[in-house]
């Protein structure tokens, strides 16, 4: 890229989680242990749905792709991460770590654009259940998918163009285990006053405006339902949206932490970091199935075929 050249930094340094050997093995089982059981269960997820003919609603469409851009998302960092635990000199270079940034943003922006045609996809059936069929088409489905993942891209977008316009010409050092704006902004030479406040509206402000949008609503619809006569049907809806409410809690508490204080570190910063970029992600699907029975149910039918499961 032209700016590696003119600025004179053509890699950045990753001081990683910690510096203590026993600490990093410790880190790199337990990492790899939680990602070689959680990543398989999310594919489950998504050959189940597919695969199931009674999983063919649009609850369990948004569900299966919530599931792959969890996939993806973990995809990023994790493994780089894994492979640094044995690296004595940490680096990433100019390159990978714009495009670090550039995938973060592209599919954390998608999975909550997302999470807003999940809870579209809720006020149709609590508020227009006669029309749900026809207002909920896979049509209208595949389009709420497709501005999801339009709306991540020209987010990230907008996040890439205003960085790489940076000049870096000193330090390269940055004391986390991936490459994010709100450490490599640290690094540049030059003001970048201007340019904190319009990342900080961009992914903090629009973060929470987000976040609360998503509260209000399932509020909003939970309030109904209670309002409403009781029945199996509402209980049912009622229990997917406080599913909907934890997977939306575990998604932005981390994601508004990091993006909404100042451009500067913090001592629970890593912490976050590891749960916003490795543990939740791959979480919310697996929350979401335990508390669905028929997931389940077609989960135990489809390993039961392939002889892994064996039911009652």
């Amino acid at each position: 890229m032209e700016h590696e050249n003119s600025t004179g930094v053509t890699e950045f340094v990753l001081l990683g989680l910690s510096q203590t050997r026993e600490i990093q093995l410790f880190l790199f089982i337990l990492f790899l242990i939680f990602y070689s059981v959680i990543l398989p269960a999310n594919i489950l997820i998504i050959l189940t749905i597919r695969g199931d003919p009674h999983l063919g609603s649009p609850m369990y469409f948004f569900l299966a792709n919530l599931a792959f851009l969890d996939i993806c998302y973990c995809s990023i960092t994790p493994p780089k991460m894994l492979a640094d635990f044995f690296s004595r000199h940490k680096t990433i270079s100019y390159g990978g770590c714009m495009a670090q940034i550039f995938f973060i943003h592209f599919l954390g922006a998608a999975e909550v654009f997302l999470l807003m045609g999940m809870a579209f996809d809720r006020y149709v059936a609590i508020c227009h259940p006669l029309r749900y069929a026809s207002m909920m088409s896979r049509e209208v489905c595949c389009a709420l998918v497709g501005a999801a993942w339009a709306g991540g891209f020209t987010h990230s977008i907008l996040q890439v163009v205003l960085i790489i316009r940076l000049l870096f010409c000193g330090p390269n050092e940055l004391d986390n285990f991936f490459c994010d704006i709100t450490q490599v902004i640290k690094l540049a030479c030059t003001d970048v006053y201007v340019l904190e406040f319009l990342m900080f509206f961009s992914s903090g402000l629009s973060t929470v405006m987000c976040f609360l949008i998503l509260l209000i609503s399932y509020a909003v619809l939970l309030v109904r339902l209670r309002a409403g006569d009781p029945s199996k049907g509402t209980s049912k809806v009622a229990s997917t949206c406080v599913t909907h409410v934890i997977i939306i809690f575990i998604m932005f508490s981390p994601a508004i932490y990091i993006y909404c204080h100042p451009f500067h570190s913090f001592f629970l910063d890593k912490v976050v970091a590891v749960f916003h970029t490795v543990v939740f992600p791959l979480m919310n699907p697996i929350i979401y199935t335990l508390r669905n029975k028929e997931i389940i149910s077609a989960m135990k039918r489809l390993l039961g075929r392939h002889g892994l499961c064996r039911g009652k």
